[in-house]
């Protein structure tokens, strides 16, 4: 089930990765974009090619790309592709390598298929709805993952670029479920490290995010064994028309009743 599309989805992603790597080891421009988030020629051009392939691919799909104008267009689809082509932009910028490329593909309001490919990792991270998570290496290896069995000494992460004071109180208040401070960890990257068990939480509160930040990494935390969701609880839905995620979201191994107290 979804072989083709994933097979696709996977090639799309590696084609793109070679656009990112040749920008990124260039002197290259940064433009600042209406919501004040930065853009290069990576993101652009891996928006490029990864639409090309997909729409080659399967004509009948629409599309809700962070580089591409969103129109209504996508709710008359039965399924769309979500795509944030480099995710991390102020990580890329930093030159710190931990940016990521994330692909999922949406049919009514669920996401059924999602990938988050590494570029300088060399790792590419990817789950299809009830067949599991799994991680590929640059070597061609590929391993099952699941997150980690822990209830207690949880190992934390939160955004590197992105850290409010709210979500600082929260771990305070509950630091004694942790194990140290929280990691900085970039990008989609905090859900491929929960999805292999090397983090266990993971809580970001307000709406600088949006689909494409968190639609490939819910299914791959999820069918990892793990948990994302809304801070109030609910399951995310995903195509709609306001695309933030206006009050962030939370993700972990187990869930336990303390990790949406806010």
């Amino acid at each position: 089930m979804l072989e083709h599309e994933l097979e696709t989805a996977l090639r799309a992603v590696k084609e793109a990765e070679k656009a990112i790597l040749e920008v990124y080891g260039t002197s290259f421009d940064v433009e600042i974009k209406e919501d004040n988030s930065p853009v290069t020629m990576a993101d652009k051009k891996a928006d490029d090619i990864i639409r090309r392939i997909l729409s080659e691919a399967f004509p009948e799909d629409g599309f809700l790309t962070e580089e591409s104008v969103d129109t209504m267009e996508r709710f008359s689809k039965k399924r769309i592709w979500i795509v944030d082509p480099v995710d991390g932009t102020k990580e890329f910028v930093s030159r710190n390598g931990e940016f990521t490329t994330n692909v999922a593909l949406c049919e009514g309001h669920e996401i059924i298929l999602g990938i988050i490919n590494a570029p300088i990792l060399k790792k590419t991270y990817y789950a299809v709805k009830g067949q599991g998570c799994f991680r590929k290496d640059e070597d061609g290896a590929v391993t099952k993952l699941h997150v980690s069995g822990r209830a207690d000494h949880l190992r934390a992460m939160r955004s590197i670029s992105f850290f409010k004071p709210e979500e600082a109180a929260f771990m305070e208040k509950n630091k004694r479920y942790f194990e140290g401070e929280p990691t900085p960890i970039g990008a989609a990257l905090k859900f491929c490290s929960l999805a292999e068990g090397k983090h266990d939480f993971l809580v970001r509160l307000g709406g600088n995010t949006k689909e494409w930040d968190v639609a490939a990494g819910d299914i791959i935390v999820k069918e990892a064994g793990g948990f994302v969701c809304e801070p109030t609880g609910k399951d995310f839905v995903y195509n709609r028309v306001d695309v933030y995620n206006r009050l962030g979201y939370a993700m972990g191994n187990i869930r336990q009743d303390w990790m949406l107290d806010f």
